[in-house]
């Protein structure tokens, strides 16, 4: 909204991007430069795949390390299978997913699918989570996607948010200060970041599937549903297939009513 209104003015947002890359280093044309550990953190296994798989097999095989934080069992995922054995599935598929990414560890939190709380306790494991990995950029849903009811996605991108921007302070929770330089949100409807996967995107869709008992029964559908997300963020950025971040400096995480701006 301050964006829209600053272009009806006549204002640039180009002296805010200006001023952050002379003063912190950070442009948001080339937001993983510096960047060597990616923490990406889903609400359920196949979320990273899903919302930027081409972007993360295309930044491991950059050398980027990347570590997938899994925060809930993915047991509510299916109408056929009953939720234990499901979830036994699921984390089988999701470690034959990153396997094809080029993600090498994955850890999980196990909480219960569709019951992931908004609490202080998970934030306070994504806190320790932080600071033992040690990412440089945490990457987490938009929990401000408009229409998205799920509430695992709103509390993981939420949470995610918090603890990355509490990690570099002492009094807070539990371990080592560690202080994240980015935050991106992905399943954004507000991108400032568009990557080019058009090399990519047969990569993407080929771990998709690997997630046999979300996609299996209906692959077609979701493989035009995927390509189609795709050519939208491309089309935005000049590319055949994109997929899009909003991603920031964390330390514009708090009273800065220009982050939205960026």
């Amino acid at each position: 909204m301050l964006l829209a209104k600053a272009k009806l003015r006549g204002v640039s947002p180009d002296e805010f991007r200006a001023l952050l890359k002379e003063t912190l280093g950070f442009d948001v044309e080339r937001p993983f430069e510096g960047v060597e550990r990616i923490l990406c953190v889903q609400p359920h296994p196949d979320d990273c795949e899903l919302a930027i798989g081409g972007m993360l097999a295309k930044l491991s095989r950059e050398g980027k390390e990347i570590t997938y934080l899994t925060l809930t069992d993915g047991s509510a995922g299916s109408r056929e299978l009953p939720p234990d054995e499901l979830k036994k599935i699921r984390r089988r598929e999701q470690e034959r997913a990153a396997e094809i990414i080029g993600v090498k560890k994955l850890l999980w939190l196990d909480y219960r699918d569709t019951r992931l709380p908004y609490s202080e306790e998970v934030r306070g494991e994504l806190l320790r989570i932080i600071r033992s990995e040690k990412p440089d950029l945490v990457l987490a849903p938009d929990p401000w996607l408009p229409y998205d009811v799920h509430p695992d996605h709103r509390n993981a991108g939420l949470l995610a948010g918090e603890a990355a921007f509490f990690s570099a302070l002492p009094s807070v929770g539990e371990g080592e200060p560690w202080e994240v330089r980015l935050l991106g949100f992905y399943y954004t409807d507000n991108s400032n970041y568009i990557e080019d996967v058009t090399g990519f995107l047969k990569l993407k869709l080929k771990a998709l599937k690997a997630h046999e008992s979300q996609f299996g029964g209906d692959w077609s559908s979701w493989e035009v549903f995927v390509k189609s997300v795709a050519r939208f963020y491309g089309e935005m950025a000049g590319f055949k297939y994109g997929e899009g971040l909003r991603i920031l400096p964390t330390v514009l995480f708090h009273a800065n009513p220009l982050a939205g701006v960026l």
